[in-house]
């Protein structure tokens, strides 16, 4: 058994889906069900007894604490953040709360049952915890990607809540010897994706006739990892990370968002073309850039590779229309998430 924490959200299901798919060992679901939880995602999991949800909060150190000891999960695999950049600067304080308070509920609440294992359990009970390149800062062009020894350098109140976060898990493996293992990964893309994120957005929006907002001039470098890969990795390291250890996960994709973009018209273009016969690429549009915008991320991700074996399936090519093929198969998941908060909180953004 293990217990994952935030896994009804984007990265977190597709999690759980691939590991029902690799594994019967079952799994404890802990989420809040925020805007981006949603049940939907785990759908094909009803009925199955080896996925258990609970809907929680991981700064509920009381809920947090029954479930270990209920269910006694030999690793707490955690996924729970607030990760949306504009939010955490419109909004920081659930930031705060989600990332950096509940975070230490959490290992709180672990580390009480942590110490109260036998100790042949102890030696092989792990507590990973999920987090992100934006930790690190920007690069500027010609720099070299970021490794596990770059120094932490937030730019805005969602990476300072996560860097924090980190932090408090690398503490509690060198004062309370709480076995950890850290990864931080690059930008995400796949199935589920809530579309507020670059990618599902411009698909949402293309499909839909409206404009595919890009901020300033679109020049903006992401690595861009498919979300099963990083599932895999997050297997992985699960599976053989050394104690105490960070590793990061990247696709060694990197694109500025305009390129993407402009990929993701191209497909669509080919697989849903628009009735006029024009180009998506005729809805591009350009707003204001957003505070502080880091202007290039990339991740080496030699280190997993080189002492665990792990490496990206897909290429970005690849990834992509798989990801444009499976939101068009699924509109109606689409439409049942765009709710009247969503498009309230893109008229904000967005300039209307």
């Amino acid at each position: 058994m293990i217990l994952t924490t935030g896994s009804a959200g984007f990265i977190g299901s597709n999690f759980v889906l691939d590991w029902f798919e690799v594994s019967d060992e079952p799994i404890v679901n802990l989420d809040k069900l925020t805007y981006a939880g949603n049940l939907n995602n785990l759908a094909s999991l009803k009925g199955n007894s080896k996925h258990v949800f609970v809907k929680g909060d991981i700064g509920d150190f009381e809920l947090v604490s029954k479930l270990l000891d209920e269910y006694k999960p030999r690793a707490v695999v955690n996924f729970a953040a607030e990760s949306h950049v504009d939010r955490s600067i419109h909004g920081p304080e659930d930031f705060i709360q989600t990332n950096i308070v509940g975070t230490f509920h959490l290992l709180e609440a672990v580390r009480a049952y942590w110490g109260r294992l036998p100790p042949e359990e102890q030696a092989v009970f792990r507590f990973l915890h999920v987090s992100t390149d934006e930790v690190y800062g920007s690069l500027g062009k010609e720099d070299p990607a970021f490794r596990e020894t770059n120094r932490y350098e937030p730019n805005s109140p969602y990476s300072a809540s996560k860097a924090a976060s980190d932090h408090l898990v690398r503490a509690y493996h060198h004062t309370y010897g709480l076995p950890v293992l850290t990864t931080n990964c690059s930008n995400n893309y796949g199935p589920y994706h809530f579309p507020e994120k670059l990618i599902p957005l411009c698909i949402h929006n293309a499909l839909t006739g409206k404009p595919l907002p890009i901020y300033g001039d679109g020049q903006q470098i992401r690595d861009w990892l498919y979300v099963k890969d990083h599932c895999s990795a997050i297997r992985r390291v699960l599976e053989a990370g050394q104690l105490g250890e960070v590793y990061n996960v990247g696709g060694w994709n990197e694109k500025a968002n305009l390129d993407v973009v402009n990929t993701l018209c191209e497909i669509l273009d080919e697989l849903s073309p628009r009735a006029d016969g024009q180009s998506y690429k005729t809805q591009i549009t350009f707003v204001t850039d957003r505070l502080g915008h880091d202007r290039r991320y990339a991740i080496d991700a030699s280190k997993l590779e080189r002492e665990l074996g792990w490496k990206p399936a897909e290429t970005f090519e690849t990834g992509i229309r798989k990801t444009v093929q499976w939101y068009l198969d699924h509109q109606d998941w689409v439409g049942n998430v765009t709710s009247g908060a969503y498009r309230e909180w893109l008229g904000v953004q967005y300039g209307g």
